[in-house]
């Protein structure tokens, strides 16, 4: 069974796949897939040399002028997603060939609905927090000042939609432990979906 983990920023979800892992399920994160996707001298990132050429210094990507720019235009971050998701998915499948039989596929993908990830897995696990505590963590992590957290909140899904679509909600809203025994019960019920 392919699980399609997401959340909002700062949500908790990398927390969460990390737990998926200690009980055994093989861990897919697409944000270090994605990174792969535009290391020097890829095609992805030769396109995005092309479309934003500001980005791109000495053949490697400045993440933080891309981030600017997309998060700033709905249709600059379409764009990127057109360059990038194709090259996620193609590793991503590549990746999933190392899980064992019968192992639990947990693919992490930051944005799962917005780029229809979401047909591509079995089901859906959404984690969700309080806003506040999103903005302090990613904050507090990234060093980024709370409008840009706001601008990257904003292109993502609404987390009461995301919860919504979810067959699984996580809330990540009390201690570590918490989280942890919630995480278990839904580890707990997609093994047992899928035997």
């Amino acid at each position: 069974m392919r699980v399609g983990l997401t959340g909002g920023i700062g949500s908790g979800k990398s927390v969460v796949a990390a737990f998926f892992a200690d009980l055994g399920a093989f861990v897919i994160d697409t944000d270090e897939l994605a990174r792969e996707a535009v290391a020097p001298e890829s095609a992805a990132l030769a396109e995005i040399a092309r479309a934003w050429p500001q980005a791109v210094r000495g053949g490697i990507l400045d993440r933080a002028t891309l981030a600017d720019i997309v998060f700033a235009d709905v249709n600059s971050r379409a764009r990127l997603n057109e360059i990038v998701h194709p090259q996620v998915r193609r590793l991503a499948a590549e990746r999933e060939k190392e899980a064992l039989p019968g192992q639990l596929i947990v693919q992490v993908v930051p944005l799962l609905f917005e780029t229809h990830y979401s047909e591509l897995v079995d089901r859906i696990v959404v984690v969700v927090a309080p806003v506040a505590l999103r903005i302090a963590r990613v904050a507090a992590r990234d060093a980024a000042a709370e409008s840009r957290v706001r601008a990257r909140m904003a292109a993502q899904i609404d987390p009461d939609a995301a919860r919504l679509l979810a067959d699984y909600t996580i809330e990540n809203n009390g201690d570590l432990a918490h989280l942890q025994n919630r995480t278990r019960e839904v580890y707990d019920a997609l093994t047992q979906a899928s035997g």
